[in-house]
């Protein structure tokens, strides 16, 4: 099905940083969008811990005038992120509990997970990992030789998962330095790239990364991360379609966010277009529930309803796995069968 590209307002430049043009001034973002003053004063009174980032690519898919848009609501600091929700906690998927070296997450028996950066193209509001403690727990430190160690030592690690942050934000020869130390480990036979690049900042998918990318011996599984089809413009798929053609296997992972995407129709359109752009739907998760996201949650009897006519709108394969991830050992579990 080829769903129609919604044309979107200009939005302004304001800041080159990290290789992709961000704005990260509230009243910049307001008055390029037309918001009312009213969201403005609001956004301000926001912690500064984490504060508004978004990329220019990103920034203009969002509809000017319109406080609601789903695009803005998820990089739109808000005063409700200061407010203390019991069950919400700054670790909220059990991270630290599971770090095993610095930047080294050992959830799984035959998977690893390097935190290799904590910067990102946008800072999306509903963040597990908002409060996560990036600058001590930097597997850079010693040139990745901690984490690369671990790896060695740990024959049963098949897989090893580029995380952060986003790992598309390294400069591409750091990358490129510490993938070509992993396809020396003999047990390692999978590499796997989480990032919302693709999606936020296409223009940072350059021919030199493309080029990088054909390179690689190990199969590479590239997870990206979009939550709406409103976010999937000209651009995006276009890069997603050069991504495939370098022998990239993409897949897309979403979070269910109220007032985003809570709506079977939403999801079902989102499915489609990244079928049409050659990507996998593959997870649909259920809110990590970190401090300052409380507002994004959806309840388990409304993500019933939204499952149930989901699966009347897509067939089997264009159904993306819904899981909730406990922060125990078990990591994500499907939903309803967590008690299993």
């Amino acid at each position: 099905m080829n769903l129609p590209i919604i044309p979107r307002s200009p939005f302004g430049k304001n800041e080159k940083n990290d290789n992709c043009t961000v704005i990260r001034d509230i009243a910049t973002l307001c008055e390029q969008l037309q918001l009312p003053e009213s969201l403005q004063k609001e956004a301000i009174n926001t912690e500064s811990s984490f504060p508004l980032r978004v990329s220019h690519s990103f920034g203009e898919q969002i509809e000017a005038g319109n406080p609601n848009d789903p695009l803005l609501l998820q990089i739109l600091p808000r005063t409700c992120e200061n407010e203390q929700v019991e069950g919400f906690s700054n670790d909220p998927v059990g991270d630290l509990d599971n770090t095993v070296s610095h930047g080294v997450i050992h959830k799984y028996h035959n998977r690893v997970l390097l935190t290799v950066t904590g910067a990102c193209a946008i800072h999306c509001r509903y963040c597990f990992r908002r409060n996560f403690p990036y600058s001590s727990e930097n597997p850079r430190r010693d040139h990745w030789d901690g984490a690369l160690r671990y790896i060695r030592q740990h024959t049963e690690i098949e897989e090893v998962i580029l995380s952060g942050g986003d790992p598309l934000m390294l400069e591409l020869d750091n990358l490129r330095e510490l993938v070509e130390q992993i396809e020396k480990i003999d047990h390692v036979v999978r590499i796997r790239i989480h990032t919302r690049i693709p999606v936020v900042a296409p223009e940072m998918v350059n021919r030199n990364m493309l080029a990088w990318l054909k390179t690689i011996p190990l199969p590479l599984v590239m997870v990206i991360h979009s939550n709406h089809p409103n976010e999937l413009s000209a651009e995006v798929v276009a890069t997603l379609s050069r991504l495939a053609q370098a022998g990239v296997r993409l897949f897309n992972q979403s979070v269910l966010l109220k007032g985003v995407n809570d709506d079977p129709q939403t999801l079902a359109d989102l499915s489609n277009r990244l079928f049409d752009a050659g990507v996998q739907p593959y997870y649909l998760n259920l809110l990590d529930r970190a401090h300052g996201t409380a507002h994004f949650e959806v309840s388990d009897e409304q993500t019933k309803e939204i499952i149930s006519r989901l699966q009347t709108l897509l067939p089997g394969y264009l159904l993306p796995k819904v899981v909730r991830d406990r922060g125990n050992n078990r990591g994500k579990v499907v939903f309803g069968l967590e008690s299993l």
